[in-house]
């Protein structure tokens, strides 16, 4: 029978990694292809049109941050790095490059699932709809409205306009230097120090338990995420 799930393209140059991908995937329901170069990755996105792509960095023909930029001319497909490369510089400039995520190998299956997930929820929230929903997080663009369950947040336009850039891209990770230039302008892309200031008053208002957030997500060197 035709696999009908989410589309997941696995652009690797590891037979073993690829095999294993192709059968977990698979018997998770989704329809897997898998290619082992970046010129053949590129030519299945715009065959097979995936629902995600899943990328690793070292391929023998394109290095993977050239495919990034290369898609990213013409596709919004969420691009999920993995990758042996855990340095914050290799993960920075990824993200930079136009990927979604990164995760690390050795990686887990249920780690790789979730962010999977986590593309997906974004390209359904890239649709345009005048209110996002997280479990019990909700936002209203038009409103300009936050609240927990039924119970509206009171934010400062700085905190609304941080939400709203993590709520835009749910499930993608946002860098510290793309916050600090889209909510303070360019001048401000080395003040670190202002985003965590903002991130710990945000989840002390829309976290039940501030130090063990659910929604906001920190990726440590990198940026934040919102689920």
């Amino acid at each position: 029978m035709e696999n009908k799930g989410p589309r997941i393209l696995v652009i690797d140059d590891e037979q073993q990694i690829r095999r294993f991908l192709r059968v977990s995937l698979t018997s998770h329901g989704f329809d897997v292809k898998d290619v082992e170069t970046g010129q053949e990755g590129l030519d299945e996105v715009a065959r097979f049109r995936p629902d995600v792509v899943i990328l690793d960095l070292g391929l023998p023909d394109i290095d993977g941050q050239d495919v990034v930029r290369m898609l990213r001319e013409w596709s919004k497909v969420p691009i999920i790095i993995l990758s042996a490369k855990a340095q914050e510089f290799d993960k920075i400039a990824a993200l930079d490059s136009g990927a979604d995520d990164y995760v690390t190998k050795p990686f887990s299956m249920g780690e790789l699932l979730a962010r999977i997930r986590a593309s997906l929820r974004h390209t359904i929230s890239t649709s345009e709809e005048p209110i996002l929903k997280f479990d019990d997080l909700s936002i209203d663009f038009a409103l300009r409205h936050v609240k927990i369950g039924k119970t509206e947040v009171k934010l400062t336009p700085t905190e609304y306009d941080l939400v709203k850039h993590l709520a835009v891209n749910a499930g993608k990770v946002l860098t510290h230097q793309y916050l600090l230039r889209t909510v303070w302008g360019s001048t401000h892309e080395d003040d670190n120090q202002y985003i965590r200031v903002y991130m710990r008053q945000l989840r002390r208002k829309l976290e039940k338990d501030p130090s063990r957030p659910r929604h906001i997500i920190s990726e440590p060197g990198v940026g934040y995420r919102l689920l």
